[in-house]
């Protein structure tokens, strides 16, 4: 079906009252019994099945505020950054979903976490005792085996709750398969080809827990994570030449995190809340690759913590109209050591071993109005300021500042449409990955160094969204975005100068051929991005498939950068032209069970280094299940995954230098081929 169509017919639909309670203009209040048909086993199923909503997890860059996904639990976000969004509501059991609120464009007393459209699950009151085992297996196609478990227990009770998860399971990067590698000249001529056999899988064991309790008149909640990954990557290019290369991967991650939160109203209409929050990591990486007498080596090893402190003041001066305001405190870290070497020789690499620190502090203030009925507009600022500071190889120590308004203005005319305006400065967070070396040796990349000495991107985004209810449940949304961007991030060569031949006045030559080259992060200039979005939730009973439903999202990006080698514009390296989902489920209560197809749509990405350039294509990944619930309390699923048998194509043109003014050298080809796995989860709750 043509996504212009649906959106044509979503648009032309006449209203019809949805089922669900609509308590003011804006939010919309979907009760438990809304899913029943769905049978739902947590909240995160329920979340899945929301009307015009798309989970948003939030981000992994440093500080508490800009991380904020787009779901609240019982009114409050929860109080970790490395614990998935989707895996804290999967502990949820849907037994303790009273309902579930849907904020459209903000509403007076809501902090809308720098989102248009906020979820926020209320969970039942009352004492309860909750558990559950679930026991799962993927049988992979080439016969390997990755089994899991997951225990889970609540008691919550007199305002109190304990809650505990552990979650041991095996896993496999589904891009790495045997294939077909074919490499040519710049000619197009056919230099070889080998078969390729590759294997990469891992472990993760996970361990939650929280306790809540009232304190001094308000809520006091601890939560800890403790998170634990070995991953393994291998792979063998036998080449009809007579050639073999081999390649290596041992990635072993251990992160830890602890969060405080106490709550407390001043008053009916005054909150104040505030956080710590806790976090340590440690990486060990190692990659090596062999080929015909040629061995590269690189090791890195990272330590690294980030402590926040944040503190709130909410106050809702009427249900028109409410103010927040507030400070956030962060402190970052980041040590990290960095080995290379070629042929047992050690190769100088920028920002091999460095310690970086960073403070950063944030004020912010916003208010909420309604000034009548149907409108809502919001508007904030925040003010950012910090210090960075680097020692070891790259010694350097500046600060950064920078003010970050926000305006939001909401229409709802009615319950079935309403229009949202947004223009904001986002400044985006540094990623300390982008401070350190990294490598690509094993599947034909090259190692890129780091830079300590980046900006943060900036951009003046401008968005207006259109949202239209229908047929009940049914919903479609049309979002357009403009972004001005200052200081991208992307890719640019780094000389190392000690490398370069000495002139005869005394200096080096940079511009030679011999010096020893890296591709690495850096602010590359300004640049622009539009985007266009369309989320749809399209139920099927009028078209005969009682109980169906069909839901996803289609997006195109378009951006424009100027590239640092060349000179000539491009778009931002590791941009996604376009993304789509579609998924379709059908409830069949009477037969306890529910069916459907989940497609995650193709795409592409290229990545643009200052002597080659990748292009990586994934093709769609179709999966079939059908779920069967004999009892409340027993549920097995059943999974079809990758029933296509969707591949991944990874192009590779490598130049004789800088893309700019060399010739094409190598155009490499490598097809990894994917079979299909079945995937059987039995899962019991109890209480």
């Amino acid at each position: 079906m043509s996504y212009l169509l649906l959106a044509a017919a979503a648009i032309a639909a006449p209203a019809e009252t949805p089922p669900a309670e609509t308590q003011a203009q804006g939010v919309i209040s979907y009760p438990a019994a809304f899913f029943a048909d769905a049978q739902p086993n947590t909240a995160n199923d329920m979340i899945a099945r929301l009307p015009g909503f798309a989970l948003d997890q939030g981000s992994g860059v440093r500080g508490f505020a800009g991380a904020a996904g787009n779901v609240l639990i019982d009114g409050d976000r929860p109080t970790s950054k490395s614990d998935d969004l989707q895996n804290i509501l999967r502990r949820i059991p849907a037994s303790q979903v009273e309902r579930i609120d849907v904020i459209r464009g903000g509403a007076p007393g809501i902090d809308m976490q720098g989102k248009t459209v906020l979820a926020n699950i209320v969970r039942k009151g009352g004492a309860s005792t909750t558990g559950l085992i679930s026991v799962v297996n993927n049988f992979i196609y080439d016969g390997r085996n990755n089994p899991g478990i997951r225990l889970e227990g609540t008691r919550r009770g007199d305002g109190k709750a304990l809650e505990g998860s552990l979650v041991m399971a095996g896993f496999l990067d589904d891009g790495a398969g045997d294939g077909l590698l074919v490499q040519r000249d710049g000619a197009g001529a056919l230099i070889d080809r080998a078969d390729m056999q590759v294997e990469g899988d891992g472990l993760q064991v996970v361990g939650t827990g929280a306790f809540e309790t009232p304190l001094a008149g308000g809520k006091f909640r601890v939560n800890g994570r403790l998170f634990l990954e070995r991953f393994f990557y291998g792979e063998r290019d036998a080449f009809d030449s007579g050639s073999l290369v081999e390649s290596r991967e041992h990635d072993e991650e251990l992160r830890g995190e602890v969060g405080l939160r106490y709550a407390r109203d001043l008053g009916p209409r005054t909150k104040i809340e505030t956080l710590f929050l806790q976090q340590l990591e440690s990486q060990d990486f190692k990659a090596r690759y062999d080929a015909d007498g040629d061995a590269e080596r690189f090791a890195n090893s990272r330590k690294l913590g980030e402590s926040i402190g944040r503190a709130s003041l909410n106050h809702r001066r009427s249900d028109r109209l409410s103010f927040e305001t507030g400070g956030e405190a962060a402190f970052n870290w980041l040590e990290s050591q960095t080995d290379y070497s070629i042929n047992g020789a050690p190769v100088v690499l920028p920002a091999a071993k460095v310690r970086v620190e960073e403070r950063r502090a944030e004020l912010f203030g916003q208010a909420t109005w309604k000034p009548v009925p149907t409108v809502t507009l919001e508007g904030g600022l925040k003010y950012e300021t910090s210090r960075i500071q680097s020692e070891g190889d790259v010694v350097l120590e500046k600060s950064l500042s920078f003010a970050k308004p926000r305006a939001v203005a909401t229409w709802s005319p009615n319950a079935s449409n309403q229009i949202r305006v947004r223009l904001e400065r986002e400044v985006g967070q540094l990623d300390f990955d982008d401070f350190v070396a990294s490598s690509e040796i094993s599947n034909g990349g090259a190692v890129t160094s780091g830079n300590p000495n980046l900006n943060p991107e900036q951009a003046w985004v401008a968005a207006v969204a259109y949202e239209r209810r229908f047929w009940g449940s049914g919903a479609i949304t049309l979002t357009l975005s403009r972004s001005e961007l200052t200081d991208v991030i992307d890719r640019a060569p780094e000389v190392v100068v000690s490398t370069c031949p000495l002139l005869q006045n005394g200096q080096r030559d940079v511009t030679s051929p011999a010096c020893t080259r890296f591709d690495r992060p850096d602010n590359i200039g300004d640049g622009t991005r539009n985007q266009a979005r369309v989320d749809f939730n399209l139920p099927l009973g009028r078209m005969g498939i009682a109980g169906g439903t069909l839901r996803g999202f289609v997006v195109w990006r378009d951006s424009e950068v100027t590239d640092p080698t060349t000179g000539e514009m491009r778009r931002v390296t590791g941009e996604r032209p376009r993304e789509w989902e579609l998924h379709f489920s059908q409830d069949l209560p009477r037969w306890k069970l529910n069916w459907g197809v989940d497609v995650f749509g193709d795409w592409k990405e290229t990545y643009h280094r200052y002597n080659r350039v990748t292009d990586v294509e994934l093709r769609a990944f179709v999966t079939p299940y059908v779920e069967y619930k004999p009892r409340p309390d027993l549920q097995f699923l059943l999974q079809l995954q990758n029933f296509t048998q969707r591949d991944l194509v990874r192009i590779q043109e490598v130049y004789a230098g800088p893309r700019g003014n060399s010739p094409l050298q190598l155009r490499e080809s490598r097809q990894y081929e994917n079979g299909m796995m079945v995937y059987v989860r039995v899962r019991k709750t109890f209480g």
